[in-house]
């Protein structure tokens, strides 16, 4: 072999699972005798020696948070998460922290690589983006023990009461429920709706934000779904202004908002008023409002979620009501 063994060399060698090889270097007490001498033996023979930043990972020394760093895929839905990763890691450093950043295309890819970097003593901490009901990703992550927040709530049954891991959030219904009330204030009394097909947590909750500001009127307002895509969401739209009148139209995002835009501009209604979510460059650019997701103060919030007391912490660790941030956002009217 001419590089360094790993723990996959030992672990294949040994017949046992990466996990094992692991336990027996930093738990060898839960570890089978037969088990364990099988693995060393393997360690001998494979000349193996761990990382030193293993060393540092078991006394919590490595300073080092993970996060996840979303595959380019163009367009304008990025930019939030852009600029919470870049607020995590000013704010981090001003902590005496550093951020890792690893990329994965899939949860099951993500999971590896987290593996990886807990294995290797690299990191400290996680931070996860983008949760979903039955994310794999939080699953794992407590079942092995590595402490972590996430931006985007567990999606349980009480997330506030009894929360399965820290998080960190913007109230997305608070969000739409602003901008829905603006637009009852200065457009008129119909307002619809364009989100996402339902199931999608985030989507749905920003469409509570829309039904409780119009209350029993909600059910007779246009609700509009689309993919996040400006296409889709300019096709929808167009249908929607030939067959049903509204005053102004609340989006699930800047995206929807854009495709909304250019839908109302061909049918000759360029100043129906149309408000996205994430307030991003294109918002600004076209002048449409949006609401402000503020991922400035999501990094701070998940950062003093997880640093609590000034050291690594879990869920368990705290009362409920301090295991999550939830942060309000404003809507920025154009």
């Amino acid at each position: 072999m001419n590089r360094p063994a790993t723990i996959e060399d030992v672990a294949r060698v040994a017949g046992v699972s990466r996990q094992t090889v692991s336990n027996v270097l930093n738990s060898p007490g839960i570890v089978r005798d037969q088990t364990r001498e099988r693995v060393q033996d393997a360690i001998t023979r494979l000349s193996y020696s761990p990382h030193a930043s293993a060393r540092r990972l078991r006394t919590r020394r490595s300073s080092t948070l993970g996060i996840h760093l979303d595959p380019y895929a163009g367009g304008i839905s990025g930019v939030v998460l852009d600029r919470f990763v870049h607020a995590l890691t000013e704010h981090a450093g001003e902590r005496g922290l550093r951020v890792t950043l690893y990329a994965a295309r899939s949860p099951e890819e993500e999971i590896r690589r987290m593996a990886d970097l807990r294995d290797g003593g690299d990191v400290d901490a996680v931070v996860i983006t983008g949760t979903f009901h039955g994310d794999p990703r939080s699953q794992w992550l407590t079942e092995h023990g590595v402490p972590f927040v996430a931006f985007g709530r567990p999606w349980g049954d009480d997330d506030v009461g009894d929360p399965a891991h820290l998080w960190v959030d913007v109230d997305g219904a608070a969000g739409t429920a602003h901008a829905t009330r603006h637009a009852l204030a200065t457009a008129g009394p119909r307002v619809a709706f364009l989100g996402w097909p339902a199931g999608s947590g985030t989507g749905d909750d920003r469409e509570r934000g829309w039904r409780e500001a119009l209350g029993d009127a909600a059910a007779a307002m246009p609700r509009l779904i689309s993919p996040e895509s400006v296409a889709d969401a300019r096709a929808v739209v167009a249908r929607a202004l030939e067959e049903t009148p509204f005053d102004a139209l609340v989006c699930a995002s800047d995206s929807l908002a854009l495709g909304a835009h250019l839908a109302a501009t061909v049918a000759g209604r360029p100043r129906l008023p149309i408000i996205g979510f994430d307030n991003t460059p294109v918002a600004e650019a076209l002048g449409f409002s949006s609401v402000e997701q503020m991922p400035e103060q999501v990094a701070s919030g998940a950062l003093d979620l997880l640093l609590a007391g000034g050291r690594v912490i879990t869920p368990r660790e705290v009362e409920p009501h301090l295991a999550h941030v939830l942060v309000e956002p404003r809507l920025v009217v154009r």
